[in-house]
């Protein structure tokens, strides 16, 4: 079921709402920038994102197949969400980074199914052969 949560980054220049269903799981990835960031995110529909401040105070991070926007705040450098279109996850999507929920609770999280994509080696779509570093 849905719920809406709210979150932000570090300074609070960029806040937003999104209404997520946690039953239906979160992602890690071993990609090179996921890896770096410890990237662990919630995939919703752009009908269930809303950015409620902070349009002027995100910039813009793309890279390889130029697929997604990996938005950060200019002032604290928090990614709180990103946006994109990838064909195999349904096209439009909006990623959100889990640690930028303010007011998700912790149990909500460890009962929220996870699932790991391999990108380091561009097989997105299977676990890579070792996760609990992610």
């Amino acid at each position: 079921m849905k719920k809406t949560y709210h979150g932000s980054c570090h300074c609070g220049a960029v806040k937003f709402e999104a209404d997520i269903d946690f039953s239906q799981g979160t992602n890690k990835c071993n990609c090179s920038i996921c890896t770096k960031t410890r990237n662990w995110n919630v995939i919703v529909k752009p009908e269930d994102f809303r950015l409620v401040s902070g349009e002027d105070a995100v910039s813009d991070y793309q890279f390889g197949s130029m697929q997604g926007h990996h938005l950060f705040c200019k002032t604290c450098g928090v990614r709180s969400f990103e946006r994109g279109y990838v064909e195999q996850i349904g096209g439009h999507y909006v990623s959100i980074k889990v640690a930028s929920l303010d007011d998700v609770e912790p149990a909500e999280l460890i009962d929220s199914p996870v699932r790991h994509a391999n990108g380091r080696d561009n097989a997105w779509w299977e676990a890579p052969k070792e996760t609990r570093h992610l």
